[in-house]
């Protein structure tokens, strides 16, 4: 079993197009590991979304993502929606699909402190 603590020790080693897809069969294996995330509906994505307090609170934990990204050179999605339902989802473009970097990310991003939300 994939454990989410080991999987956010790890680190992104570069996506190319030989970067090699995870199967069905693998990918499940890796959900348990980020609970909090699903599969998209075209199986190529996993996805998380948050509602957060407000505008500057959703532009503030994209910071804290880009910062992440950046960190590891592998960047998700960002979709912000209605100005306080943020959205991420996480998949190799270069792959055309999910990879286990895809995973390491959303393991990573579970560890942050969470955005601010609506009191």
């Amino acid at each position: 079993m994939i454990d989410s603590r080991e999987l956010a020790s790890r680190r992104c080693a570069g996506c190319s197009r030989q970067t090699p897809r995870l199967t069905l069969p693998q990918i499940r294996e890796y959900l348990p590991a980020v609970p909090l995330w699903h599969l998209t509906a075209d199986g190529l994505k996993i996805a998380r979304s948050w509602k957060v307090r407000d505008f500057a609170a959703a532009l503030e934990f994209f910071e804290r993502i880009r910062e992440l990204a950046d960190a590891e050179d592998h960047h998700p999605d960002l979709h912000l929606v209605g100005y306080r339902h943020v959205t991420l989802e996480f998949w190799t473009h270069a792959a055309g699909g999910l990879t286990e970097y895809d995973f390491i990310l959303a393991a990573k991003v579970d560890a942050l402190p969470p955005p601010a939300t609506a009191k």
